[in-house]
C-alpha cells in the first residue's frame, strides 16, 4: 500500500507520549523513504481546537497516554471530535506509567476506526509516570527506542504487504470498560479528583510557565497559585516550574503515589500488534 506522507500527532502532557510518537515517525521516515514527516500538537487547547483532516496516501501516528486504564477523560472527547480519517492510514500508540495500559489501545484504536481511520499497528510503550520518577524514570530509555526502531521496520514491511482494504488491527482491551480506580496505600479505593496543585510561594517567581504549560489551561495567569479550571492531574505544572514551586498535597493523591511506587517497581515490557 503506498505511503505519500507521514503525519504524528499526540497529547502529551509532559513529553513522554510526544517521544514515542516522533520515534515512530523518524523510523517510519527511513523506512519508507519518506523524509518530511509533519509532527501536529494536540497538547494545548487551542490546538485542540483545530479540525485535523487526513485521507489516502497518509499514515498517521496517534499517541495518547493512559490515565486510570483509558484515555484521558478531557481528552478524548477531543480526539473524537477534531480528528477525520477519510481513509488514512493510522498507528495508534498509547503510553502507560509501569503500571498496565488496560483499555487504553482499544479505545484509541476504536476511536480512530469510527472516524475513518484505518489501523495497520498498534503499541503500548511504558514510559515515565507522570506522578513520581520512580516508576520508569528515563522510560522510553535507549533499549526502547531500539524496539521502537525495529517496531517502525515491521510496520514498514506490513505496509509494502497489504492489500488496498486492510481489516483493523486487534488489540487486547475493551474500549468501553470503566476506569480503573484508584487505591491508596492501604489497598482501598481513593478519591482525589478535586485535588489541584499547590504553590510554594516562597519559591515561586509568578513567571508564568505553569499557565501557559497546562493543557486544560485551569491556572489563572495573572495568579498562578490560583487554579479555577479543571485540573486533571496530569503534574504538567510540576514538571515544567523551573522553581520547583508546584506540588500536590492532597492525602488521598498521595496515597496513591505511594501504592504505586509500591507495587509496580518491576519495569513492564512494549506490547506492540500488527
Amino acid at each position: 500500500m503506498e505511503v505519500k506522507q507521514i503525519h504524528g500527532l499526540c497529547y502529551s502532557a509532559t513529553g513522554v507520549t510526544e517521544k514515542v510518537v516522533r520515534a515512530l515517525m523518524e523510523g517510519l521516515e527511513e523506512d519508507l523513504c519518506l523524509p518530511g514527516a509533519v509532527f501536529h500538537g494536540f497538547r494545548k487547547p487551542d490546538e485542540r481546537a483545530v479540525d485535523y483532516a487526513f485521507g489516502p496516501g497518509d499514515l498517521v501516528v496517534v499517541g495518547s497516554p493512559t490515565y486510570a486504564g483509558r484515555m484521558p477523560n478531557k481528552i478524548a472527547p477531543d480526539f473524537q471530535a477534531r480528528l477525520r480519517g477519510k481513509g488514512a492510514l493510522a498507528v495508534a500508540a498509547v503510553t502507560f506509567g509501569n503500571r498496565a495500559y488496560e483499555n487504553s489501545l482499544a479505545e484509541l484504536c476504536a476511536l480512530l476506526e469510527a472516524n475513518g481511520f484505518r489501523t495497520v499497528a498498534a503499541g503500548a510503550f511504558p514510559g515515565r509516570h507522570a506522578f513520581t520518577d520512580a516508576l520508569g524514570e528515563g522510560r522510553p530509555d535507549w533499549d526502547d527506542k531500539k524496539a521502537i526502531r525495529s517496531f517502525a521496520g515491521q510496520i514498514a514491511g506490513k505496509l509494502r504487504e497489504l492489500g488496498e482494504s486492510p481489516p483493523p488491527v486487534e488489540v487486547p482491551g475493551d474500549p468501553e470498560a470503566p476506569y480503573y480506580i484508584p487505591k491508596g496505600l492501604d489497598g482501598e479505593p481513593v478519591k482525589f479528583l478535586k485535588a489541584k496543585p499547590r504553590t510554594d510561594l516562597g519559591k515561586c517567581c509568578n513567571c508564568g510557565v505553569c499557565a501557559r504549560t497546562c493543557p486544560m489551561g485551569a491556572i489563572d495567569p495573572r495568579n498562578v497559585a490560583e487554579v479555577p479550571g479543571t485540573c486533571i492531574k496530569c503534574q504538567s505544572c510540576v514538571r515544567k516550574c523551573t522553581h520547583h514551586a508546584k506540588y500536590f498535597d492532597d492525602p488521598a493523591f498521595l496515597s496513591h503515589v505511594a501504592m504505586l511506587e509500591k507495587n509496580f517497581q518491576e519495569p513492564k515490557e512494549i506490547e506492540t500488534f500488527l
